[in-house]
């Protein structure tokens, strides 16, 4: 039940480099915190330069404006363990197939309760007992 939103510099990214780095987060999902494969809600954020601001070099860590912010939320319940792989691996896959730099590539994982979900309908669909198909 992650939601994703992934907010970046105009011009920076073309659809297809998009649809590969929507592609590569729910590949991390799905391996390291076991998400459904259907279970995929990600929105991309293109920003005008003078909306999008970040340090060059916090934590020695040198970004260029190939920037992206790849915002997670999810589930409470992961691991450190399940955290720091999803991070190396999401990082890698966008580097190894999309020629992103490790250092542009932001990620920030948001826990939340099942209570705070709603997926339509005005429903708390994730506190209601399951349905069982007959």
């Amino acid at each position: 039940m992650p939601f994703i939103r992934v907010s970046y510099l105009e011009q920076q990214y073309d659809i297809h480099q998009l649809e590969g780095i929507c592609r590569a987060i729910m590949s991390a999902l799905i391996q390291h915190f076991h998400v459904p494969e259907d279970d995929m809600f990600q929105v991309f954020h293109e920003h005008k330069a003078g909306e999008f601001f970040y340090s060059k070099d916090y934590l020695n860590i040198e970004r260029s404006d190939g920037l992206i912010y790849i915002q997670v939320t999810l589930k409470s319940g992961r691991s450190t363990e399940q955290k720091t792989s999803f991070y190396a691996m999401l990082a890698e896959e966008l580097s190894m197939t999309l020629n992103i730099r490790k250092e542009d590539i932001f990620i920030v994982l948001v826990d939340t309760e099942f209570e705070d979900w709603s997926f339509g309908n005005g429903v708390a669909q994730m506190l209601q007992p399951p349905v069982r198909k007959v």
